[in-house]
Order: structure tokens, then C-alpha cells, then sequence
């Protein structure tokens, strides 16, 4: 089996020592390189928190996604990109001043942050009937008959709703981290 290298080709500086096996660089520069990977300021603590409303928005939904056809499949693919998101949101934590993952990030979340909002207002209009029915119609309240049906419902509506604000707060982090200085 034939051994693959790679060469990085570093022009000559007067800090930077070449041997054989290796290159040894002045601990002065690596403590600054070190120093400027390990900034980002208010940006790496905003990729922080974007990263763990991600993971509570994840819960939010899945727990609402057990009622309704078109809340469930909504949900589910809200819940999905959430998941798939979560590498975005790594890389925003690692490199905090990468913009085109954040940007990524901002667009998706507002496209998301639609189809959450109609779903959850789509379900809250049948929760709202089942709760209250509709007399102009005959449509008697059913909450009567079916108890746990109503509270699994509006809990659903209340979890979905709480997933919308988490988006809310994501697009709002993510609109600060594209701010340039």
C-alpha cells in the first residue's frame, strides 16, 4: 500500500524554522493565532444560544407533531430541518465570524418559521372548534365527549407556538450576527 502525503508549500519568515519532519513556528505567533481562533466575542455566545434553541425548538415540535395530518407532516419537516441544521449551527460556533453559514441559517429559518406558523394557526382553528364549536353551523363543542383529545390537541397548539418563538429568536440572533462592524 502506497503512502499519500501532502505538501503545504509556507514561504520563508523569519519566525518559521524548517526541519525535515516538520515546522516549528515561534510560540509568540502561535499564542496569537491560538488568541484570534479562540475570539468572536458576543458572536460565539449568540451561535451558543442559537445552537441551543435549535435543540429546544427540535423538542417543541416533536412533541406537538402527535395530532393532524397536515400539522404532523408540517411539523415533522420543521423538526427535520432543525436536525439537519445543527451542523450550520456547529459551524457558527467554531468560526463565529462565518457569514454565509449564518446567512444560510437566516433564510431557512424564516422559510421554516412560515410553514410552523400555518400549520400551528391551521390546528388552532380546529382546536378552537372542538373547544368552543360553531352554532351557525350545528357544530357542537366536542371537548365534552373527548377530553383528553381537546388537551392533547391544545397542548400540541402551545408547543408549536413556543417553536415559533424559538424561530422568532433565531432569526433575530442570526439577523445581529450578520452585522457588520
Amino acid at each position: 500500500m502506497a503512502k499519500e502525503s501532502t505538501t503545504i508549500d509556507i514561504g520563508e519568515s523569519s519566525t518559521v524554522t524548517k526541519s525535515r519532519s516538520h515546522v516549528v513556528v515561534d510560540e509568540k505567533k502561535k499564542k496569537r493565532f491560538v488568541a484570534a481562533t479562540a475570539g468572536g466575542g458576543y458572536k460565539r455566545g449568540l451561535a451558543i444560544f442559537d445552537f441551543l434553541l435549535r435543540l429546544a425548538a427540535i423538542v417543541t415540535t416533536i412533541t406537538a407533531s402527535s395530532v393532524f395530518l397536515f400539522f404532523v407532516i408540517a411539523i415533522a419537516i420543521v423538526a427535520s430541518y432543525l436536525v439537519l441544521s445543527l451542523p450550520f449551527s456547529i459551524v457558527t460556533i467554531v468560526h463565529p465570524l462565518a457569514a454565509l453559514s449564518r446567512l444560510i441559517l437566516l433564510i431557512s429559518d424564516t422559510v421554516v418559521v412560515t410553514l410552523t406558523t400555518s400549520a400551528t394557526a391551521a390546528t388552532a382553528a380546529i382546536v378552537y372548534l372542538a373547544h368552543n364549536g360553531n352554532p351557525n353551523t350545528n357544530w357542537l363543542p366536542i371537548c365534552q365527549q373527548f377530553g383528553d383529545f381537546c388537551q392533547a390537541t391544545s397542548s400540541a397548539v402551545v408547543a408549536a407556538s413556543l417553536g415559533i418563538v424559538f424561530f422568532l429568536l433565531l432569526i433575530v440572533i442570526s439577523a445581529i450576527a450578520l452585522k457588520r462592524h
